[in-house]
């Protein structure tokens, strides 16, 4: 449910979307309900909680199981982009699972800040995404493509390995420094 004034533009971008895709990796668009004052997307059924809570759950995650996560992840990414589609919000928070079993596939969901680009041209510059996740081209204010979603999917691998954030600090602008200089943490081993 999206109120029609205050999620106006959030609300398009997604429906734009959610509207022209359709992967197995993606969360699909159902039905739409329009009022006066609300809109009601019914999306598809996704009861296996966020990638987000598994990681907290298990700390990491073994080699194994991160690649077969962060193959959903990139089939999914590799169709949006060849639409022209950008995320520009991926993270641990916005992949769902289809259901609570290990077995589960991964659903790419939260299209709110997404974008239609032409793949190879660089022409975005909206500065947009959650502040960890964000590309360093996006923080130094240059021209980008559909690639930025490829930095959040390292981000992403890093966090699935580690079950820690390779940049992480309250303060924003430290925050913003260290993706501008690729100073990242480096805590324990990885890859159980």
């Amino acid at each position: 449910m999206v109120d029609r004034v205050q999620g106006k533009e959030v609300c398009e971008a997604e429906l734009n979307v959610l509207r022209r895709v359709r992967h197995m990796y993606i969360i699909q668009l159902i039905e739409v309900f329009d009022s006066k004052e609300k809109l009601y997307m019914v999306m598809e059924l996704a009861t296996g909680g966020e990638l987000f809570d598994r990681i907290i759950a298990k700390g990491s995650f073994t080699e194994r199981d991160a690649t077969r996560v962060l193959n959903m992840v990139l089939d999914g990414v590799r169709y949006l982009h060849s639409l022209g589609i950008a995320h520009r919000d991926l993270k641990p928070e916005n992949l769902l699972y289809y259901h609570p079993g290990q077995d589960s596939k991964i659903l790419i969901t939260d299209f709110g800040l997404s974008a239609f680009c032409r793949t190879g041209e660089s022409f975005m510059k909206t500065t947009c995404g959650t502040p960890e996740y964000i590309a360093p081209e996006i923080l130094a204010r240059k021209p980008y493509t559909c690639q930025v979603d490829l930095w959040a999917v390292g981000v992403i691998t890093y966090i699935l390995l580690s079950g820690t954030m390779p940049f992480d600090d309250d303060n924003r602008t430290r925050l913003y420094r260290s993706i501008l200089k690729l100073k990242y943490n480096f805590a324990g081993e990885t890859g159980r």
